[in-house]
C-alpha cells in the first residue's frame, strides 16, 4: 500500500486520481480520467482509498473496478460490490491483499475477476458529481458570540415568545407523536451547543489566560485561573437554545496562539470532548462534557457534568475543574440561571477554590442573582488565602484574609463584551464535519427569519444523523471518534465519561477570530 507522510511525521493530503476503464469495439482498453481530488490520508496507510470508494458507489448494486493513481504513480486496484469494497494491487498474491470485509471467499473471487467493468452513463454521471462536489468550497455561516445582553451579537435577537409558541403549536396536533417531534428552528438560536463551549473559551477580549501561564507566583497564577473560571459563562435567554450537535460534528478555530478544536464524540448520552493548545505560553486544555436534564416541576436543572482540565506545562501544574448547573425557571419569573458549586484545585499547589454561583429567589428578589462567591484555601495549612465576592456578569473581587485588602479579578465588561465574531480565513481547509458548515443553511434562515426554510433544513440534518444510526445499527457498526479516545465507566450508579486527545498537537484552525 502507498504510505506518504509529510516531514512531522504526520498523514499529508494525497491527489488521486480517479479513472474508468471502458473496452472499446477493437477489444482494447480506454482509460479516462474522471476527476482528481485531495484526500486525507488518515491513517498514512492508503486505506483512504476505501473511504473514497465508499462514498462514491455505496448506494450501488453494481460491481465497478476503479484504478487509484496517487502522485508517484502507483497504482492499485478496487473493486466495489454494494457495500463491499474490495482492495488488492496487481503484484501482490491474494492472501497478502487487504480487505475491509471478513468475507475471504468474495475477496479471492473478486480479485480473480482481475478485469475492469464498464460503469454506465446513469453511474457515469453520478460519480463525476460526487468528484465536482469533492471541488467545491463548503460554506460557513458564523454569528456573533454569545454576549452580556444575552443575544447572539447584532445579528440575531430572539423572537418574542408569542411567535415561538404560535410556530410549536403549527408541529403539533391530537394525537402526534412526540418522540420525533423537532424543535422548530425558530426556538434556536444560530449556532451549535458545541460552538457555544468553544465560544466560552476563545471568545474573550483579555488574554486571561495568558496572565495563568505568566503570573509570577503560584498564588498569582492561581487567581488568574479562577478569573478564567469565571470568564467561560455568558447570559443566556429564556426559550431559545442552541442545536444539538450531530455525532462527529467538530468546531476547530484558532485565536492567535490558541488553537481549540472540539467534537461531538456521543449523541446518546451527549458527550463533547474539548481539546485546546497554545504553543507560545505552553498551555493544554483537555474537556469532556456531558449534560444531564431533570424536570423539577417549576423548573428544568441540567447537570453539566464531566472534568476541565487546564495545564500550564512550563510550570508543572495541573488544575481540575467542574461546571455549575444551567438552570431554566418557568415560575415565578421565566428565566436562565447558572447555579449551583463550583470547585477548582491544583494539587502541585496545594491551592483550592470553592465557588458558589447563586440566582434569584423564588419570589424574585435580585440580591443574589447571578452571584458568586467563595474562597481561595491553602489545603495543606488549612487556612483561606481569599474571599471572593461578585457578580459573575459585572465585577469579581477577591480580599485578603490578612489585611482586608480588596483587589478586583474579573470584570465581564471588559472580558466579554463587545466579541468579535469569527471569520473564515481558509475555505478550502474547512471540514464537511464543522458546526458552522453543517449548519450553516439553518443558520441562514434564522438570520433572515425564513423559518420555512430553517425548519426544512434542520429537519434533513436531523432526518439524515437518523437514517446514518440504522445504517450503523444494520451493519453492526461502532462509530469511533475521529480527534478523541472515549472511555467511560460506571460509578455509584453514574456513568461517568473521560476523553484522551489522539495528537498532542493541534494546528491553526480554518476559522479564526480576529484580534
Amino acid at each position: 500500500m502507498v504510505s506518504r507522510k509529510d516531514n512531522d511525521g504526520e498523514a499529508g493530503r494525497i491527489g488521486v486520481y480517479v479513472m474508468k476503464h471502458v473496452e472499446s469495439g477493437d477489444s482494447k482498453k480506454e482509460s479516462s480520467i474522471v476527476g482528481c481530488i485531495q484526500v486525507f490520508d488518515v491513517r498514512g496507510d492508503g486505506s483512504f482509498v476505501c473511504y473514497l470508494l465508499n462514498r462514491f458507489i455505496s448506494n450501488q448494486s453494481c460491481a465497478v473496478t476503479f484504478s487509484i493513481v496517487d502522485n508517484d504513480n502507483h497504482v492499485e486496484f478496487v473493486i466495489v460490490e454494494g457495500l463491499h469494497v474490495y482492495l488488492f494491487e496487481q503484484n501482490k498474491k491474494p492472501e497478502d491483499q487487504i480487505s475491509s470485509t471478513s468475507d475471504k471467499s468474495k475477496f479471492n473471487s473478486a480479485i480473480g475477476l482481475n478485469k475492469e467493468v464498464s460503469i454506465d452513463g446513469g453511474y457515469r454521471k453520478q460519480v463525476n458529481e460526487e468528484v465536482n462536489h469533492e471541488h467545491e468550497e463548503l460554506t460557513a455561516v458564523l454569528t456573533s458570540p454569545l454576549s452580556l445582553d444575552c443575544d447572539s451579537g447584532n445579528d440575531y435577537r430572539a423572537p418574542n415568545l408569542l411567535q415561538r409558541i404560535f410556530s410549536l403549536l403549527k408541529n403539533v396536533r391530537p394525537g402526534s407523536d412526540l418522540t420525533r417531534l423537532s424543535l422548530p428552528a425558530i426556538f434556536n438560536i444560530p449556532k451549535s451547543q458545541l460552538q457555544c463551549y468553544g465560544e466560552s473559551v476563545y471568545c474573550v477580549n483579555n488574554d486571561i489566560l495568558s496572565r495563568c501561564a505568566n503570573g509570577g507566583t503560584a498564588l498569582e497564577r492561581f487567581t488568574s485561573v479562577v478569573a478564567w473560571s469565571i470568564s467561560m459563562y455568558r447570559p443566556l435567554t429564556f426559550g431559545v437554545a442552541p442545536y444539538n450537535p450531530v455525532l462527529g460534528e467538530t468546531h476547530h478555530v484558532s485565536r492567535g496562539n490558541l488553537n481549540v478544536l472540539l467534537e461531538q464524540v456521543s449523541h446518546h448520552p451527549p458527550v463533547s470532548a474539548l481539546h485546546a493548545t497554545n504553543e507560545k505560553d505552553n498551555i493544554e486544555m483537555i474537556w469532556c462534557q456531558y449534560a444531564v436534564p431533570k424536570f423539577q416541576g417549576t423548573s428544568i436543572e441540567t447537570r453539566v457534568l464531566g472534568t476541565r482540565k487546564l495545564r500550564l506545562i512550563n510550570k508543572g501544574e495541573s488544575y481540575v475543574m467542574n461546571s455549575p448547573n444551567l438552570v431554566i425557571k418557568f415560575l415565578p419569573v421565566p428565566d436562565v440561571e447558572w447555579l449551583g458549586n463550583v470547585t477548582i484545585r491544583c494539587r502541585e499547589t496545594g491551592l483550592e477554590a470553592h465557588l458558589s454561583y447563586k440566582g434569584k429567589s423564588f419570589l424574585g428578589k435580585k440580591g443574589n442573582y447571578r452571584s458568586v462567591r467563595g474562597k481561595i484555601v491553602s489545603t495543606p495549612e488549612m487556612k483561606t488565602i481569599y474571599e471572593i465576592n461578585g457578580h459573575w456578569d459585572s465585577t469579581v473581587t477577591i480580599k485578603d484574609t490578612s489585611n482586608g485588602k480588596l483587589t478586583v479579578i474579573y470584570k465581564a465588561k471588559d472580558v466579554i463584551s463587545s466579541l468579535k465574531t469569527p471569520i473564515v480565513k481558509d475555505r478550502k481547509e474547512l471540514c464537511a464535519s464543522e458546526s458552522a458548515v453543517i449548519w450553516a443553511k439553518v443558520n441562514e434562515g434564522i438570520l433572515n427569519k425564513s423559518w420555512d426554510k430553517a425548519n426544512d433544513a434542520k429537519t434533513a440534518i436531523e432526518e439524515k444523523e437518523r437514517e446514518l444510526v440504522r445504517s450503523r445499527k444494520l451493519k453492526a457498526e461502532t462509530w469511533v471518534p475521529k480527534h478523541f479516545v472515549l472511555s467511560g465507566s460506571k460509578e455509584t450508579g453514574e456513568w461517568v465519561w473521560e476523553v484522551k486527545p489522539k495528537n498532542l498537537k493541534l494546528t491553526a484552525a480554518p476559522i479564526v477570530v480576529p484580534l
